[in-house]
């Protein structure tokens, strides 16, 4: 069976105030020529399907049109909610969609009821495990701590219970929307952490042949049989050096995997650029990137006079201008979101206690802060599926 493997569209999302309604619509249209020219048999949609819990009207119809168009092929497709997604909005009419084809997998309760799909080598049954909130979800799955492993966890237990009472040689795969250890996360995803961790071993998924992963932005490998196939855009500058593809993914009799990248649209090539204004207008050497959308960092000791209008006349497509002064680290005026950069929440409140008291939080206290963290977090969740 040939599986095509994508996640993370976030329709609706802009890049530094660029609308990437186009481009995702561009995106689209390559889905279904791939499904149609690579006479796939079923699409895997791995979650974050739209950018925000309530997307604008332009996402919902571009959304529609793309359900449309891949009902009109009559191949399979099996999309999980994640975690930008309301799963409740996204999950509205699921069952008169499955009707067509189009497979909805936005109930956790679900997660052991497979879409069955067959072809001339028996059934291959795909789970799909929306994106588990861990505050939202240990009751259904009775876990007993409400961390991202035991409800994932949880959720493969009634995967792996229902795949032993299916015909041998019933093929399985999962669609999850997951931190997994190994991977590697860019800037654009938002931050699902739960008591100071936000990956689960792939262990959690052992008794499968393909697991098709969801919310990390980059295309990669776990293992053989875990991949997440990343974003089919760029959302962040983090991003530049990113292939934008999808996994081609062949699902033999036997269950053994192969799989196959294959490159999505790129609307515009990214640029991060450094160094002194005056170098980056005059380098010859970068002058590939003048059609580039770009991420300017200057390293002027003191900031020169109209540094935008000045970049923009050789970099038109400027979108991020950054101040980043060489001096020595020690030095006082070094910014305080130069100290904060690549630091947790959590982590700058430690910080913080250091710095007013002299000393740092002790085991309790560290207790505390994370629990009021994952409270937080739990509580946004709840607003979100109530909005």
């Amino acid at each position: 069976m040939r599986l095509l493997h994508t996640s993370d569209w976030h329709l609706g999302r802009s890049f530094h105030r660029v609308d990437m309604l186009g481009a995702q619509a561009d995106f689209i249209a390559h889905l279904v020529a791939t499904v149609r020219e690579q006479a796939v048999d079923a699409v895997l949609v791995a979650g974050d399907v739209y950018d925000r819990a309530v997307p604008p009207l332009a996402a919902v119809e571009l959304f529609d049109e793309a359900l449309h168009r891949l009902a009109e092929l009559g191949v399979p497709t099996v999309m999980i909610s994640g975690n930008h997604d309301s799963a409740r909005r996204l999950g509205v009419g699921a069952g008169l969609i499955d009707r067509a084809g189009i497979h909805l997998r936005t109930e956790p309760s679900a997660a052991g009821t497979p879409v069955v799909l067959t072809d001339a080598f028996g059934d291959v049954a795909c789970y799909g495990l929306p994106y588990l909130e861990p505050a939202l979800v240990k009751d259904e799955f009775g876990a007993e701590r409400a961390g991202h492993e035991a409800v994932l966890a949880a959720a493969m237990d009634r995967v792996r219970a229902d795949l032993a009472g299916r015909a041998p040689g019933t093929r399985s795969v999962v669609l999850a929307h997951a931190f997994v250890t190994g991977g590697e996360a860019s800037d654009s995803e938002r931050d699902i952490t739960v008591g100071g961790v936000a990956a689960v071993p792939a262990g959690v998924f052992d008794g499968v042949d393909y697991v098709a992963l969801g919310h990390l932005h980059g295309c990669q490998t776990i293992t053989g049989r875990i991949r997440y196939s990343g974003s089919p855009l760029a959302y962040s500058f983090s991003e530049t050096d990113h292939r934008k593809s999808m996994w081609l993914v062949d699902l033999a009799a036997d269950g053994t995997v192969t799989a196959e990248r294959l490159d999505c649209p790129v609307p515009r090539p990214l640029a991060r650029l450094r160094g002194t204004l005056d170098d980056l207008l005059a380098d010859p050497a970068l002058t590939r990137y003048e059609g580039a959308w770009v991420e300017a960092t200057l390293t002027d000791p003191v900031r020169p006079a109209d540094p935008m209008a000045r970049l923009t006349d050789r970099f038109p497509h400027t979108l991020s201008l950054l101040f980043a002064p060489e001096r020595a680290p020690d030095d006082p005026d070094v910014t305080y979101a130069r100290r904060l950069a690549g630091r947790t929440d959590r982590q700058i409140a430690e910080d913080f206690v250091a710095h007013v008291r002299g000393a740092g939080p002790d085991e309790r206290e560290l207790s505390v802060l994370g629990e009021a963290f994952d409270a937080v977090r739990a509580d946004d969740a709840v607003r979100e599926v109530a909005r």
